[in-house]
């Protein structure tokens, strides 16, 4: 189960409890002072001149000092104080769970403090730990080494230069050059706190984890390595070989898959040259799958020119019709933006594969000069030396700004194809009730307004501007000149010119269209007035 960051901080707040009380121990806590006693040796010898105040215990030693039994090899018993020092093979049971073995102990009987040096091992609990100095305390059950050291319990096996091992809980505090093994992941950290009974690690400082696959690095955070849970809360990151997850905070599951990066969320794919950003992202490592939402964005990158898409909610996941491509879906107040083209709709799917775009819901595609409508579209790029296509189906409609800003050419059809050679769209093809409006020139300038209808139309275009128009089935065409040309006849039915929610940046994928201004109502009564004066 996923700690809470509540759970987290309360280890971290009980661990700093837990160490204020060890450095204040002996000014808080009265403990009675029982001597140490020698229950069992071979010899016992007295030399003032070798140690003052010091009986010399040989062979076969056995020391009692309250809960605690130490054997060793020899010891020297102080007649002034309540101490030992015990030499070879010492040994230490205390509470009949905890074993200390070391080459030399220092016993104090009054403080209960031993000092273990030289080839010093503790056993509790199916932990072991490893130094070549230790201090244990043993009211508090707490140990300390400050010259490396390593612990190792059944699953993983920890070192570092400065380390705490609190008995009692079965946590251990390391600092400095930490690193954690397993035969499945090795951990690299500044500060670690490794609690054995549920193999968490909690971070509290900079740690990188690693393992065939993935790379983990943050600052802040926990690690379960036995489920492979993860929380990382500072400076959080993830890569593998083809990806990179960045966020405020993440949450991973190395054995499902699943994750969630939350605040500035960025995942980038470079096989696929992609790169997905938003404040919630829902990730699924093993299915390579991504939800995206609040401030979703998508980022198509290349040399050339990059295409970035903003929606409500991205869906990214493997398209199965090709190996190692992504299929993109967006949805809702589709947004985006290229240099060369700008489009807006409410649903949008991208096959990576072929570059091909599906576009739902009355979409609108800017390329240059031109504005193309319908109520579905498709954008379908080809290898070269074919053109890349434009398909609309369903109240297909183009407009061509007029190099004045004020004429419109425009071209009208149930469905049409526009060819794309070089980014620039040079032909179009309309198929099904074919109508189309062009300024027609001389030499002299603007001849008038043309008007063409027919059931197929082929229109060529150079450089945004109409160049021929081919009339292919039942042709109907009408020049109205200059003078006689009004508001009425310069406009195909549907005409809607839709430049104010065009994005013209990449910020404005992100702006909110304006409220369409309704027209006020009238009452009934006041209708009537109206349609009785014009009728007078």
């Amino acid at each position: 189960m996923v700690l809470s960051l509540f759970s987290y901080r309360r280890i971290a707040f009980s661990f700093f409890v837990l160490s204020v009380c060890v450095t204040f121990r002996a000014g808080a806590q009265k403990t009675e002072k029982k001597k140490i006693e020698i229950e069992r040796a071979q010899t016992f010898e007295f030399n003032e001149k070798i140690v003052a105040n010091a009986q010399r215990i040989l062979g076969d030693v056995q020391i009692r000092h309250n809960t605690i039994v130490m054997w060793c090899d020899s010891a020297w018993s102080y007649t002034d104080k309540n101490m030992v020092d015990a030499f070879g093979h010492v040994h230490i049971l205390k509470d009949d769970t905890l074993n200390l073995y070391a080459d030399f102990v220092n016993y104090d009987g009054d403080r209960k403090f031993a000092l273990a040096r030289y080839n010093v091992k503790l056993e509790n609990k199916g932990t072991v730990l490893t130094t070549d100095s230790l201090d244990f305390d043993m009211i508090t059950n707490v140990g300390y080494y400050n010259h490396s050291g390593t612990i190792t319990d059944s699953t993983n096996v920890l070192t570092s230069v400065i380390g705490q091992y609190f008995a009692k809980t079965d946590l251990a505090y390391f600092k400095t050059n930490v690193v954690a093994t397993t035969p499945k992941y090795r951990m690299f950290s500044d500060t670690l706190i490794y609690k054995m009974a549920d193999k968490i690690a909690y971070i509290v400082g900079p740690t990188t984890i690693k393992d065939d696959s993935v790379t983990l690095y943050t600052e802040k955070g926990f690690y379960n390595t036995i489920t492979g849970e993860t929380e990382l809360l500072k400076k959080p990151e993830i890569t593998d070989r083809t990806h990179k997850v960045l966020a405020d905070s993440v949450f991973y599951n190395k054995t499902t898959g699943k994750g969630r990066a939350l605040g500035r969320a960025c995942m980038e794919d470079f096989e696929n040259r992609m790169i997905v950003k938003g404040n919630r992202v829902f990730f699924n490592e093993i299915k390579k799958t991504a939800t995206v939402t609040d401030s979703a964005m998508y980022i198509q990158y290349s040399k050339q020119d990059s295409l970035f898409l903003h929606a409500d909610t991205l869906r990214v996941l493997p398209d199965t019709s090709a190996v190692d491509a992504k299929l993109v879906k967006a949805y809702f107040r589709v947004k985006f933006y290229r240099n060369d083209l700008q489009g807006k709709c409410d649903s949008m799917v991208y096959w990576q594969k072929d570059s091909t775009i599906q576009l739902f819901h009355n979409p609108v595609i800017w390329s240059k000069g031109n504005q193309l409508t319908a109520k579905y579209m498709e954008m379908i790029q080809h290898a070269p030396p074919s053109p890349d296509e434009v398909k609309m189906d369903g109240d297909a409609f183009i407009i061509a700004m007029e190099p004045d800003s004020i004429r419109f050419n425009q071209i009208k059809g149930r469905k049409m194809t526009g060819y794309v050679r070089n980014n620039e769209l040079y032909k179009i093809s309309v198929d099904g009730n074919g109508e189309s409006l062009y300024y027609a020139r001389d030499s002299k300038g603007l001849i008038g307004l043309n008007k063409a209808e027919s059931s197929s139309i082929e229109i060529g275009l150079e450089k945004g501007k109409v160049k021929r128009i081919a009339l292919i089935s039942s042709p109907e065409g009408v020049l109205t000149p200059t003078l006689q040309l009004d508001e009425s006849n310069t406009k195909l039915p549907g005409f809607e010119w839709l430049e104010l929610v065009r994005p013209k940046t990449i910020v404005d994928i992100f702006k909110k269209d304006p409220e369409p201004v309704e027209k006020p109502v009238k009452k009934k009564n006041e209708a009537r007035k109206d349609a009785k004066k014009k009728k007078d």
